[in-house]
């Protein structure tokens, strides 16, 4: 058998087909896509500032008027001199605006730890739409106070963080969330669930996770018919939390 021979022809056979498969593909222009032109976006030259097309929802002066209680009365959160948002022992407040799907800023701070008492560390929530929580709680350098999924940075009571980026109390802290609303068929029923991926201190600690349904404490959660748009909402649990710049991106 001539090798030298064999190896030629079957050099010039795939050389020949690579050929005509290249001649029977579209050409490039087919698979460029002009149809929409993403819009400018100018992003904060500070990773405190919000970018230009953010609803800045509190600035850290002071600025409630986009805030309420559940109950619709006005906010009794405290400010103090420097602009943070500090809740005192009242109830929960919630955005006027209501929001589906979206990227949320937050930063917030742990008090003192003498100042509470047993598990509750810094105890306090993110709700996406009201209802997903993204839990707040003192997690720095601990063993076992609180079970993991309601450690800092856990979507409460369903998924664990990937890792614990928490910083040392009363040092400011932020969130990254990238929130995608669940979606409902017309009988109501469910059709996408709500998903979540979180950069805590700008670590990934959730990386689009799927929601089973709302926070419950107790039980399982379940998702049940609700609006497509919510308000976002911060908890109040009895520990001197902190907020400053807090801002939503719509999606």
């Amino acid at each position: 058998m001539n090798y030298k021979l064999s190896i030629a022809v079957f050099s010039a056979t795939l050389f020949t087909r690579i050929i005509s498969f290249s001649q029977t593909l579209p050409p490039a222009s087919a698979t460029e896509d002009w149809s929409t032109k993403p819009p400018v976006v100018v992003p904060a030259e500070s990773a405190e500032l919000p970018p230009s097309d953010a609803v800045v929802l509190y600035s850290g002066k002071g600025d409630l008027d986009q805030w309420e209680h559940l109950d619709g009365s006005a906010v009794k959160w405290e400010i103090n001199a420097e602009g943070m948002m500090i809740v005192p022992k009242t109830t929960d407040i919630q955005t006027k605006q209501k929001f589906g799907s979206a990227q949320v800023h937050v930063e917030w701070k742990t008090p003192d730890p003498k100042e509470d008492q047993g598990m509750n560390r810094g105890n306090s929530g993110v709700f996406l739409m009201g209802l997903y929580e993204l839990q707040i709680y003192e997690s720095y350098n601990y063993e076992t106070r609180i079970y993991y999924n309601g450690q800092a940075g856990s979507v409460y009571k369903q998924h664990i963080p990937l890792v614990n980026a928490a910083r040392k109390p009363q040092a400011w802290q932020s969130f990254d969330i990238i929130f995608n609303a669940p979606v409902f068929n017309a009988d109501k029923t469910l059709k996408t669930p709500a998903y979540m991926t979180v950069l805590h201190n700008n670590v990934l600690i959730l990386n689009h996770v799927e929601l089973k349904g709302p926070m419950v404490y107790q039980g399982f959660p379940k998702y049940e018919y609700h609006e497509a748009k919510m308000p976002l909402r911060l908890q109040e649990h009895g520990s001197r939390v902190s907020f400053r710049n807090i801002w939503i991106r719509e999606l």
